[in-house]
């Protein structure tokens, strides 16, 4: 007698007959990155995208992160498992006050993290990702003011780290990173003493206070593999759990509560599922469309930020 085809099995035939390539954020659902053909993080899967032949990109992660893959492979078709995937901090950056903060302060460089909008990207000088802020920033000569956005936790570590007074920061946050509650830390470390606090920029001042290391997603990952330590104490979502097993078997990671829910998880990443990735492949919905004219404006501040050497 012959098994039913899986969920997954299904996937991976639409897969092929689509000549599709499935990306996954480090966020998302274990059985969802098992499948993909690259995991990593926003920019990483965008850019591995490029790379490939096939016609169809379908995205598991966010819909800013989608957004992105199609400006840097306007041919192909982009889709995403769920359109309601957002993000806290698109939500907290609309576009038109950029625009007229811009109209206001022609003398200023926008820097944006690419945790925004394809609508903002396009009214923005530059781009940066958490990896890459710091460098981004100090690329900009030091007398030219700055409003950076839309993290104002991420904002702040990187003024802190470059020095820049003359960086105005947009007062966004990451729903998840945003609610570590330091005392938790503090906890965990007299739980763990030998642990390691790995944490991700978007947390709070006082949660960098007791880090080891800040960075970004993929360089967490780095981290966590290449030390000696043998646990760690990891203050980003929850998700990154399964990349860290796999890059480090033999060592232990313990995730702290954040006050939205008790826990450590995104709301919007947790959406996607195979059955959704299932039903986007055999549909080709939801798509992203997106205008010739807005992929060409967001694509300059995207060229500049990976011409920073």
């Amino acid at each position: 007698m012959f098994a039913a085809p899986t969920i997954a099995d299904e996937i991976l035939d639409l897969k092929r007959q689509r000549k599709a390539i499935l990306l996954a954020h480090h966020y998302q659902e274990p059985e969802i990155q098992e499948l993909a053909d690259v995991v990593g993080d926003s920019l990483e899967l965008a850019r591995q995208a490029r790379e490939f032949s096939g016609d169809v990109i379908a995205f598991c992660g966010v819909w800013f992160m989608a957004e992105t893959a199609k400006v840097l492979n306007p041919d192909r078709v982009v889709v995403v498992p769920d359109r309601e995937a957002g993000c806290s901090l698109v939500d907290s950056c609309p576009v038109e006050p950029i625009r007229e903060f811009r109209h206001r302060n022609p003398d200023h460089v926008i820097v944006s993290y690419i945790n925004t909008s394809i609508e903002v990207k396009a009214e923005s000088d530059i781009l940066c990702t958490s990896r890459n802020a710091v460098h981004i920033v100090n690329s900009i000569p030091r007398e030219t003011p700055i409003l950076f956005l839309p993290d104002s936790n991420l904002g702040n570590y990187v003024r802190r780290e470059t020095g820049r007074e003359n960086m105005q920061i947009w007062q966004g946050t990451c729903i998840v990173h945003a609610t570590f509650p330091a005392r938790r830390v503090a906890e965990a470390k007299v739980e763990h003493p030998e642990a390691k606090v790995v944490a991700h920029p978007e947390c709070p001042e006082s949660v960098l206070a007791m880090a080891d290391f800040i960075g970004s997603t993929s360089a967490i990952i780095q981290y966590c593999a290449a030390s000696s330590a043998a646990e760690f104490i990891v203050m980003t979502e929850s998700g990154i759990q399964y990349s860290l097993a796999r890059a480090a078997p033999s060592k232990r990671f313990y995730f702290v509560a954040n006050e939205n829910c008790n826990c450590s998880e995104c709301p919007y990443m947790k959406l996607n599922s195979l059955e959704k990735l299932r039903d986007c492949l055999l549909t080709l919905q939801p798509r992203v469309e997106l205008s010739p004219e807005i992929m060409r404006r967001a694509l300059l501040p995207l060229e500049r930020m990976l011409a920073v050497k």
